[in-house]
């Protein structure tokens, strides 16, 4: 049963509890380090229960924010996933939370497992918690295949955090929409999904070798992104003066890199390993056009891949392959061009997109990302919830 709500007051002590927080490149970092902030400057006190980055010597903090750092196991791309490396947060955060110092509230990121323990420890020491669900995992255990028991334990776990949470924060209507579904009672507030527009704006660094298209951020099972190498390799082909860079992380990322190998053009299409959000917003600024996908019919349409607003707020446009609602946004919008899942109408969109005159106003872009997804915005909004209720 969710706990009572009440609100704090303008010394209130929160303690943000993740796997993942900034400097690491993820939109879970931008977001939660907004928050941070904005609590802050609420005049909370914010403490940070998070992990220690990989290679790493010193570390930037947000001014007047404290961040205690764990080191946990990390795959081998660098990052915090699989159900190892999430114990090895989850675990020892437990203890973290049950010896520390007393938060009036505490703030929650999935993982589902990561929920799990920060409601039974709250359980113990009688303090409410937030549930932020910047997405829904056992949707997304769902889109990788996973099998029915884990994928039955996950979705156990989500629902079991999301109904003991004094309130959660959910960052679109879909993700709303399934949260009420898994956890039946729960009313979540919809906050937004918000990008840091100081950092991703158009005036700014290019790459010294920018890529006329690019596809910037994590390809996991979800995103399908083998098809943005099948497509851009298509496109190359038929037009030999430009280049391409995939810029990320993620399990398809050894696949795509074979499939643009087999290709023979592989000169043209370069791989980076996940590179600081500054530089990866430098990438996008210096593509012609940028790609993001989404695989259809796995229960997870309802999400917005993050890359795709980060783009927009550069001023570049996205061709997306996917399904509705994002597609229709993309469309109805001027954000660029949205099509199904289909490699030849990816292929051919980015064709079109690029041959374009004139291309998408740029300043139009971004006037529509601050009037629509400034991370600022919804920090704030997520704030009042955090502090009021």
């Amino acid at each position: 049963m969710a706990q009572e709500k009440r609100a704090f007051g303008k010394s209130a002590r929160v303690v943000i509890v993740s796997r993942i927080f900034s400097p690491e490149p993820a939109a879970a970092s931008l977001r939660l380090s907004a928050l941070a902030v904005r609590l802050r400057e609420r005049g909370a006190r914010v403490r940070v229960l998070t992990t220690r980055p990989p290679g790493r010597d010193s570390i930037s903090d947000p001014d007047g924010v404290e961040v205690r750092r764990w080191p946990v196991l990390r795959d081998r791309s660098g990052y915090v996933r699989g159900y190892l490396p999430y114990l090895s947060f989850d675990v020892p955060l437990a203890l973290r939370i049950l010896f520390g110092p007393r938060a009036d509230v505490y703030l929650c990121e999935p993982p589902p497992t990561t929920g799990l323990f920060t409601r039974l420890v709250c359980a113990v020491i009688r303090r409410p918690y937030v549930y932020y669900a910047a997405d829904i995992w056992s949707d997304a255990a769902q889109a990788t295949g996973a099998s029915g028991l884990i994928l039955g334990v996950v979705r156990w776990m989500e629902a079991f955090a999301l109904r003991g949470a004094r309130s959660v924060l959910a960052v679109t209507d879909g993700v709303s929409h399934r949260v009420a579904e898994l956890a039946p009672g729960v009313s979540p507030h919809v906050v937004g999904h918000g990008v840091d527009l100081d950092l991703f704006s158009p005036s700014g660094p290019t790459v010294r070798e920018p890529a006329d298209i690019v596809y910037v951020g994590s390809a996991s099972e979800w995103h399908g992104a083998e098809l943005a190498v099948r497509s851009v390799v298509e496109v190359l082909r038929r037009r030999p003066g430009l280049t391409a860079a995939f810029v990320g992380q993620g399990s398809s990322w050894e696949g795509m890199r074979a499939a643009a190998a087999e290709s023979g053009l592989s000169p043209r299409i370069r791989f980076v390993d996940t590179v600081p959000s500054p530089e990866a917003a430098a990438w996008l600024r210096g593509a012609r056009v940028s790609i993001a996908s989404l695989v259809p019919g796995q229960g997870y349409d309802f999400a917005v891949p993050t890359k795709l607003y980060a783009s927009v707020a550069v001023g570049t446009p996205v061709a997306y392959a996917g399904p509705n609602p994002v597609r229709s946004m993309v469309e109805q919008n001027g954000l660029g061009r949205g099509v199904a899942y289909d490699e030849t109408e990816l292929a051919d969109a980015l064709d079109e997109m690029l041959q374009a005159k004139p291309r998408v106003d740029a300043d139009r872009l971004v006037s529509w990302a601050q009037e629509h997804i400034s991370a600022s915005a919804v920090a704030g909004r997520s704030a009042d919830v955090v502090l009021g209720g």
